[in-house]
């Protein structure tokens, strides 16, 4: 069994065997010292991808962004700082900081000169997506960092460093940065700095880890205190890096689930006869004081009981504490101008009268159904009439109809098909069972029964 599991063992650590893969350590720093340098034609690289970077973002286009980030060499350098800690290369550290400033710098202010000139300074999505960095985005950054360094120091390169380039993307926080700076917005500017600041510790680290694994030969080994402070304090930094982004992750997770429990209060307890939910919105506030609006179109009913109605049902849906809010208007006359109606509240509208409108036509068809029902039921009896004065001339006057029975026990109710019959004189027994089997067939309704009549 032990060598059962040990053959086993070793079969799995064969997958992941690195040494036939990997460039020698000399190869691999030398790429990675190469991509640190930041003058001449790759400020001018760095200054072009900000540029289409901001582009990107002004004009809220994705495919610009992931071509910007494709384009920068922003990688360089902070892979050059997790290289340095993980082989105690102090001068590497220190070079690849003062460039990773350099380009950091240069970057904002691009990027700010461009939103200060550009004409369209619209928050669009791809913006506002730069600003809320989550843990997410630490676990972005790490693990983009590993399959960066991962890359370089093997043989096979395929496409991990374009896809680690736009997987890590640094270069939309510090265009973001530049809006922020641009347009006085202090909550762009610490957001998407923050954002670029976790990408960039994540990767550093992930590097560091990554050179740590893969054994590269340290360069200094005369001052291993020096080594392990210089570790401690990135580590420490990476730690301290990551707190801020749980608490907005957890702030995150809040408003999802605050979200959601609005959407299921508004389907279950505001279904009102006569009244449709127009459109609802959840407006968390960050938890201090969160507001519930929900927009009715139809009848108008008394606002107070509502009000109290449903604040009482919010608990039950964990929303106590939200204040509610309900806006009214009748579609006979008091609703608001369409003029003043937003484009989403007029589609809204439409949808909500195109439901009604197929509500009652569904309602429409099922009652089509009971009188085409009804009426053939008052007609059978002069379509057979025919038929019976032949097969069966005993047979005097026939009423067929439909009733609703009722079990007085467990008060199930049941259809009952029903054939009354006013016989001119008694049928024989098998006379009478082959005409309920005639009625039965010929109606289609195999639990007809027949119930004799006194003659007219």
């Amino acid at each position: 069994m032990s060598t059962d599991f040990s053959k086993l063992r070793e079969r799995l650590a064969g997958f992941f065997d690195l040494s036939t893969f990997l460039i020698p350590q000399a190869e691999a720093e030398q790429a990675i010292r190469e991509g640190v340098s930041f003058r001449g034609i790759n400020i001018l690289i760095l200054i072009v991808a900000i540029f289409i970077a901001s582009l990107g973002l002004n004009t809220n286009s994705t495919a610009v962004i992931i071509g910007a980030m494709l384009i920068s060499p922003l990688m360089g350098p902070i892979i050059g700082i997790g290289l340095g800690v993980g082989v105690h290369d102090f001068e590497l550290i220190k070079r690849s900081f003062r460039n990773l400033m350099m380009a950091t710098i240069f970057s904002v202010a691009t990027s700010c000169l461009f939103f200060l000139i550009s004409p369209v300074n619209e928050q669009h999505s791809e913006l506002l997506a730069r600003t809320s960095p989550t843990i997410y985005d630490v676990f972005i950054g790490f693990f983009g960092g590993a399959a960066g360094i991962l890359a370089i120091g093997s043989r096979v390169k395929g496409n991990v460093i374009p896809g680690v380039a736009i997987a890590t993307a640094l270069m939309p926080p510090l265009c973001t940065v530049g809006y922020g700076l641009a347009t006085f917005q202090p909550a762009y500017f610490l957001g998407a700095l923050y954002l670029f600041f976790i990408n960039s510790v994540f990767i550093a680290c992930a590097t560091t880890v990554g050179v740590r694994l893969m054994k590269y030969q340290v360069h200094d080994f005369s001052n291993p205190q020096r080594a392990r402070r210089v570790r401690t304090a990135v580590y420490a930094v990476a730690v301290v890096t990551m707190v801020p982004s749980c608490y907005l992750t957890w702030s995150m997770f809040r408003q999802s689930r605050f979200e959601s429990e609005c959407s299921r209060f508004v389907a279950r307890e505001c279904d009102f006869e006569g009244t449709q939910v127009l459109r609802s919105h959840a407006d968390w506030d960050g938890g201090r004081s969160p507001v519930l609006t929900i927009s009715l179109v139809g009848r108008v009913m008394p606002q107070d009981s509502l009000l109290l109605a449903l604040t009482d049902a919010l608990p039950s849906y964990r929303l106590g504490g939200t204040r509610l809010r309900i806006i009214q208007g009748d579609s006979r006359g008091s609703m608001p101008d369409a003029t003043q109606l937003s484009g989403e509240m007029l589609r809204d509208m439409y949808a909500v009268t195109q439901d009604r409108i197929a509500a009652q036509s569904a309602e429409i068809d099922s009652l089509k159904a009971i009188v085409a029902t009804a009426s053939r039921n008052d007609t059978l009896s002069a379509t057979l009439a025919p038929e019976l004065a032949v097969l069966f001339p005993d047979v005097k006057d026939i009423a067929v109809s439909r009733a609703i029975s009722t079990d007085v026990a467990t008060r199930s109710l049941d259809t009952l098909d029903i054939a009354y019959v006013a016989l001119s004189r008694p049928m024989p027994a098998a006379t009478a069972e082959k005409f309920r089997d005639y009625l039965r067939a010929r109606l289609s309704r195999p639990r007809l029964e027949v119930v004799a009549a006194p003659a007219r």
